[in-house]
């Protein structure tokens, strides 16, 4: 059996930058919203707050340091870090710039473009836009030429030799094939060959459709390729709250809404009934969460919440990925796991004060000793 490879994604966004400061507040970062957080229903796991390493600020390179030798220790090869580029100006940098300069980071890792609007709602829509998208030829070819010298570093992860990146949302773009030869061309006049892959949605209509001239499809989940959309199934279970004087008279009393209300979808349903790899018709790395809910950025409108999240349903689910999973070669062994620390998305392997190191523990067992 070929060795497998967990790659974690990760949010470089905990430490102050101006942007943020000018649109949410001095001071404000991820942490912020994650400390408000309040339950909504009974059971309703809120807030997620950090254990061993704290809140901690990336611009340390002891908070850095500290991320990375506990994903060496629990079995993670990688991170694959969210890039921002608007036109050439860059958010939430810092941390990757102070990696690239810092040669005892040596985590491999590698980048994905995180190539939506930047919204006051944290959902990429065309919705009060505070930082727009505007893509152009000249866009691609100053793009690559900023992503050339980082993707030569020796931690930087190849697969024979070429260079991954990834493409959060490449159906927003006007005309991807163009990009895409673009950063080829430009690649190989600079020596090297690149290996594109770009995220998959279930929600997205044609997805499948993207797949030419990209290298490999990443399975995205909670929004995933392989099973119903979640986001439908969430719709599906949803109970509109009822009005009228009883429903005013329970809220007064102090009755909980029940998760119905909300866009619940239990956490075991995730697992199960994945279509397998082998009916694709491209090369797809599978990718698993260890949980997800954004109330703490959407207040009482959460775009979704996996409920009852546990590291045993954690451990099913990503056997049943391992079972099913063959890597295409020895490099192309990649599964993804969203994400080392999205605390806002209820989503992360970095401990938190419920459930500790149990999520890393489970990693460690299925891929520390392949």
């Amino acid at each position: 059996m070929k060795k497998i490879r967990p790659i974690a994604i990760h949010l470089p966004q905990y430490h102050p930058f101006p942007e943020n400061d000018e649109w949410w507040g001095k001071g404000f970062t991820e942490w912020t919203n994650v400390t408000k957080a309040k339950p909504l229903f009974e059971d309703h796991y809120q807030p997620h707050l950090p254990a061993d390493l704290g809140f901690y600020d990336l611009r340390l390179e002891e908070a850095r340091m500290a991320q990375e030798l506990l994903a060496k220790e629990y079995g993670i090869y990688g991170f694959c870090y969210y890039h921002y580029w608007f036109n050439g100006k860059r958010l939430m940098h810092e941390p990757i710039d102070r990696k690239l300069k810092n040669p005892k980071e040596d985590l491999p890792f590698m980048l994905c473009w995180a190539n939506e609007n930047w919204t006051r709602r944290w959902d990429g829509s065309d919705h009060e836009i505070l930082l727009e998208q505007r893509y152009s030829v000249k866009d691609d070819e100053d793009h690559i030429d900023f992503l050339l010298p980082i993707m030569s570093d020796p931690r930087y992860i190849k697969i024979n030799n070429k260079p991954i990146i990834v493409i959060y949302k490449p159906n927003i773009l006007p005309n991807i094939q163009e990009t895409i030869k673009c950063w080829r061309e430009k690649a190989k006049a600079a020596g090297m060959e690149l290996y594109l892959c770009h995220m998959g949605f279930s929600y997205l209509e044609g997805w499948d459709q993207l797949v030419d001239g990209f290298d490999a499809v990443i399975d995205f989940e909670p929004f995933g390729i392989r099973r119903k959309s979640v986001l439908k199934e969430a719709h599906d279970r949803k109970r509109k709250p009822k009005k009228g004087i009883i429903h005013k008279i329970k809220r007064r009393l102090g009755k909980k809404i029940t998760e119905n209300t909300y866009n619940c979808v239990p956490y075991q349903w995730m697992g199960e009934n994945l279509t397998p790899q082998k009916d694709f018709h491209c090369k797809i790395f599978p990718s698993i969460v260890p949980g997800w809910d954004n109330t703490s950025r959407r207040g009482k409108n959460p775009t979704l919440i996996l409920k009852d999240s546990s590291p045993e349903y954690f451990e099913k689910w990503l056997s049943n990925i391992k079972l099913d999973f063959k890597p295409y070669s020895d490099e192309e062994n990649f599964i993804f796991i969203n994400a080392w620390n999205e605390w806002a998305e209820g989503n992360h392997l970095e401990p938190d004060q419920k459930f500790g190191r149990q999520y890393l523990e489970v990693v460690k067992k299925l891929f520390l000793n392949q």
